[in-house]
């Protein structure tokens, strides 16, 4: 991904990124550091309002507490897009991607991206709400707010 105009401090022995979305400075996890490269991407390069991210977000699954990564919005509220985020080493897998869509039974957005920074997969969510198709390339905030 792009590199991004981002703002890091030390504090207690850990470096600690700021995060634009929350308006805090978060541990600098290799995580964290995939999640906000994501915001800026979809901010910078697609076009996503940042008004319309939610990041760490919690929800309800199954009884059970879960946390969505990053979860955009469009103007009315409804859920557009839906993305886990992996750390670097992290493989993505089936399980990887199972885990996105059990989650998107809940918010029902319309795409699902799953990521580790290096390699990036997206699907649009067909009109059943649990078939996925696959996509070429990352739709921008344009496109996925058409449908």
């Amino acid at each position: 991904m792009p590199s991004f105009s981002y703002k890091l401090k030390e504090s207690e022995g850990k470096t600690l990124i700021h995060d634009v979305i929350r308006r805090k400075w978060l541990v600098l996890t290799p995580e964290e550091w995939v999640r906000q490269h994501m915001v800026h991407f979809l901010h910078n390069f697609l076009g996503f309002p940042l008004s319309l991210m939610n990041v760490e977000r919690g929800t309800t699954y199954n009884k059970l507490q879960k946390r969505t990564d990053i979860c955009v919005y469009s103007s009315a509220g409804t859920p557009l897009l839906l993305i886990e985020c992996k750390a670097p080493d992290v493989r993505i897998t089936n399980n990887t991607v199972q885990q996105a869509a059990v989650y998107n039974q809940t918010i029902k957005a319309s795409y699902l991206l799953v990521t580790n920074g290096i390699h990036h997969f997206c699907w649009r969510v067909a009109s059943d709400g649990v078939s996925l198709e696959p996509l070429q390339e990352l739709p921008t905030f344009e496109q996925i707010n058409l449908h």
